[in-house]
């Protein structure tokens, strides 16, 4: 016969309820650990008032930080506290007084112990449902010995496996000695990079009898809390959708494209700076939104002025798209964001707001914010994974280093991730420095394998006859073998 599921208690953080599979388990007691600034008075008084909400008592007991301390920590988030019972276990409530020896123990025991009854005769007097002891680390300084603090801690277990109460203990201490005692074991970790804000991350190290998401998430504090980002997981978002390709509305685009891109796949959008591959981006952008489609651009260099007035100049208007709410712009600082949170905001655009198509204006703003290539690359995979599963359109845009006449160097390989990559080059001929475009790879169908001119102008994009009568186009300095003038007008320089 197999026992009943214990009901779970809300954190009272979305993120991290998802991450618990919906919350944590009743009347078990739990670890919460990090060091200062990681958040942990922030969580624990999230969870206290989410079960105000349900009517649920609340005991906060705190020996680091007054109750006035609290209220403004309370307050800084808009919240009140008025719901929850607060108890501040002070040092004069914890001493022997001095007049009194001490026989047969030691006076740190005396002071445990002590602290220890007051505690728990707080704890009677309330009857809380859920209760927050702040912090550890000063039950550890009164016992001063590991053996003494551990044995009072496992009795304190004991002491609530009777009673209908779920706890977290908070402490800021690195030794893992207690994880063992504890049912579950939240990890809280702050770092700063070189430049930028903090980037902060949390881990389940454990929750018994519970299938959690393990690995890193990262969490922000905001006003009104924390937010976690729980690790994208592809496997889990896999709903159906309608085949097709998406058409730029550019006969001779389409044709290279091989009748335009095909859902559920992604694309590289690849060449130097100012080859026109935010422009290009944009092209599908509105032609998703001509045809009633939901599409999102995150851009991490350009500004959202620049990126309107330039599309404006090229025929491509966004801004009616963008005031219909069918286009949506999302500027992005990289060092501001975390990957967790860029991730989180895909999902949530895809998902709830039903994007169809979804850019990403460059990959170099986007390792920006992953310093580390490896883990930029796993994490791409998994969110190409979770945007092809939804059909979505994805275009990726990485700039390349190199302008004419010299090799083209991507700051991170991602092609072998794309399904399609158009690749865009300058070369130089008749005097002017002229673009060229081709498809050098299409997993999901056939593609025109030609290199063709194309310019941009008032009137949008241009893309001319295949170059047949030149060699060594993608060098950037061709040999021309055919009759005279066969390429198109001047560029108007109306570029990314």
């Amino acid at each position: 016969m197999t026992s009943p599921v214990a009901e779970n208690a809300s954190t009272g953080i979305a993120g991290l309820d998802d991450i618990l599979s919906g919350g944590l388990p009743r009347d078990r007691v739990y670890l919460v650990k990090g060091q200062p600034g990681t958040g942990k008075t922030t969580l624990a008084l999230q969870f206290l008032l989410a079960g105000a909400e349900r009517g649920e008592e609340g005991l906060y007991i705190t020996l680091s930080e007054t109750p006035v301390e609290l209220h403004a920590v309370a307050a800084s988030h808009g919240w009140s506290l008025a719901k929850l019972s607060l108890f501040e276990l002070k040092s004069d409530q914890t001493s022997v007084p001095p007049e009194e020896p001490y026989t047969m123990y030691h006076p740190s025991e005396v002071e445990l112990s002590e602290a220890m009854q007051t505690l728990l005769a707080e704890v009677a007097r309330v009857k809380p449902k859920l209760l927050v002891i702040d912090s550890l680390s000063e039950f550890r300084l009164l016992a001063e010995q590991p053996l003494r603090y551990r044995r009072q801690i496992l009795a304190l277990k004991h002491h609530f496996a009777g009673t209908a109460c779920t706890v977290l203990l908070l402490d800021d201490h690195s030794a893992d000695h207690l994880e063992s005692l504890a049912h579950g074991v939240i990890l809280l970790e702050r770092h700063s990079p070189t430049y930028g804000g903090a980037r902060r991350r949390l881990e389940v190290g454990k929750l018994r009898g519970v299938k959690f998401r393990d690995g890193y998430h990262d969490y922000t504090i905001e006003h009104g809390g924390l937010q976690v980002y729980p690790r994208l997981v592809a496997a889990e978002h896999h709903p159906e959708y309608a085949r097709g390709a998406l058409a730029s509305g550019v006969g001779a685009l389409d044709e290279l494209l091989g009748g335009g891109l095909d859902r559920g796949t992604a694309t590289l959008l690849i060449g130097p700076a100012g080859a026109g591959k935010s422009s290009l981006a944009a092209q599908y952008l509105v032609a998703a939104a001509k045809a009633g489609e939901h599409a999102a651009v995150y851009t991490f260099e350009e500004s959202v002025d620049t990126l309107l007035g330039r599309s404006a100049a090229l025929g491509m208007a966004l801004k009616p798209h963008i005031d219909a709410g069918l286009i949506a712009v999302c500027p992005l600082d990289p060092a501001e964001t975390s990957p967790g949170q860029f991730a989180h905001n895909v999902r949530v655009a895809v998902e709830q707001k039903k994007a169809r198509v979804v850019v990403i204006d460059s990959l170099t703003g986007y390792m920006n914010a992953i310093p580390d290539e490896r883990s930029l690359l796993n994490q791409m995979h998994e969110l190409l994974m979770f945007l092809g599963q939804n059909g979505v359109v994805t275009i990726l845009v990485a700039a390349q280093h190199g302008m004419v006449g010299t090799p083209v160097v991507s700051p991170v390989d991602v092609s072998y991730l794309a399904d399609a990559v158009v690749m865009l080059r300058y070369f130089e001929a008749a005097g002017r420095v002229r673009n060229a475009i081709s498809v050098m790879k299409k997993r999901s169908g056939v593609h025109e394998r030609t290199i063709r001119e194309y310019t941009l102008g008032k009137d949008g994009i241009t893309i001319g006859e295949p170059l047949k009568s030149f060699h060594g186009v993608l060098t950037g300095i061709p040999t021309y073998t055919g009759p005279s003038d066969p390429l198109m007008g001047g560029s108007t320089g109306l570029l990314d």
